[in-house]
């Protein structure tokens, strides 16, 4: 800063300029060029002073434009971020998230829990999740040194795992309430519901070691021998991996959406689980929700003739899709008949073809991609 002064009738002025020394080679010396003038010392605009000062420091990190802007005596110590973590906090307890970790109480079994650190620590882990997914270890440094958490000053890793225990333990009475508040808050309309599983595999040289498992391969207690339909498998252990490594341990992930795609509940199953049996343990665990009348929505891996009469028991009905060159009895029969197409969009039409009482085909014809299909057809003869 520069100061200059005038005097005039009223006495003497001081003007402000802001100026950079450039040397001058015939003076010898620097001399100080005037960039821009903010006016008389006694009429500053100090607002706009200060606006550009922090436009300024936004070029600085934040411990330099501290020590630039305040005073001698403040020593700058560190900052993290907070705006995603408060906007998820917000979302958290508008969703009564919280309230619903502390109803849900305490464990089965093992020692008392503090509910309030434990809600802390499990929302954290959620942020992790949205901000910056790592491993528990990952979390738990994050936690503790690149995040601020309200109610959570730092986080070790046993605390995370000791989290995720709980989390295991009241999975499914904490799932039933979350969904009931969300579908409250949201109006969320869930005559229709879309499942569907996918794998994912591990980095492990052996599969786990397998225990005696029911149909929904939840392990038994004990050794499980009463149970005759008790199965020794491993949780991650090898199966039919839809990311092609079927050489890696895997688990099977199962999901319920509604038809805006908000999850209404998970689930997870040992990695050699088969869709066709899947779909039963899903439509009777959702069955103690209390929902209305379901229409289920699943690929032809959940279509054999058992899962389709048991998705329609209790007024419920399915929609599962079926490539038409299966060459399935079912699939021949809704060929053969006669019908008229209608077009419901510019590159879809369906017509609908009734095989029973109960069960009904609409086909679907896309006359660009039947178009596309024959022209692959094509070079590939050729």
């Amino acid at each position: 800063m520069k100061t200059t002064k005038r005097e005039n009738k009223s006495g003497t002025v001081r003007y402000l300029h802001l100026a950079h020394n450039e040397w001058d080679p015939v003076k010898g010396r620097a001399v100080p060029k005037v960039l821009f003038t903010f006016g008389r010392e006694d009429d500053l605009d100090r607002d706009a002073v200060k606006r550009l000062v922090a436009s300024l420091s936004r070029l600085l990190e934040p411990g330099d434009a501290l020590a630039a802007t305040a005073a001698s005596d403040l020593e700058f110590v560190s900052s993290v971020p907070f705006g995603g973590a408060y906007v998820l906090d917000h979302l958290w307890r508008r969703l009564r998230i919280d309230q619903i970790v502390g109803r849900v109480g305490q464990p089965k079994r093992g020692r008392r829990r503090d509910m309030t650190a434990t809600e802390r620590v499990v929302f954290a882990l959620v942020a992790n999740r949205a901000l910056a997914p790592s491993s528990k270890l990952a979390a738990a440094d994050w936690i503790t040194n690149d995040v601020h958490i309200d109610g959570l000053a730092e986080a070790g890793e046993q605390t995370c795992y000791r989290a995720m225990d709980w989390l295991h333990e009241v999975k499914d009475d904490l799932e039933k309430q979350v969904f009931d508040e969300v579908a409250n808050l949201l109006n969320l309309e869930v005559d229709l519901l879309f499942f569907d599983t996918t794998s994912t595999y591990f980095e492990l040289e052996e599969p786990d070691e397998p225990v005696a498992r029911d149909d929904a391969g939840r392990r038994l207690e004990g050794d499980g021998q009463a149970d005759g339909d008790a199965k020794p498998v491993g949780f991650r252990t090898y199966g039919k991996s839809k990311d092609s490594r079927d050489d890696l341990p895997q688990i099977v992930i199962g999901m319920a959406v509604t038809r805006d795609g908000i999850p209404v509940r998970c689930w997870c199953w040992p990695g050699n689980a088969s869709d066709q049996t899947l779909i039963r343990q899903v439509k009777d665990e959702m069955r103690d929700w209390t929902l209305s009348k379901i229409v289920w929505v699943a690929d032809r891996g959940f279509s054999s003739a058992e899962n389709r009469r048991y998705l329609r028991k209790g007024d419920h009905a399915y929609i599962i899709g079926e490539k038409l060159r299966s060459g399935s009895p079912e699939v021949q029969a809704a060929l053969s008949r006669q019908g008229r197409y209608q077009d419901v969009g510019e590159n879809m039409r369906v017509k609908e073809v009734r095989i029973s009482d109960t069960d009904r085909f609409v086909i679907c014809h896309n006359p660009e991609a039947a178009e596309r299909d024959r022209h692959m057809r094509e070079q590939l003869v050729a």
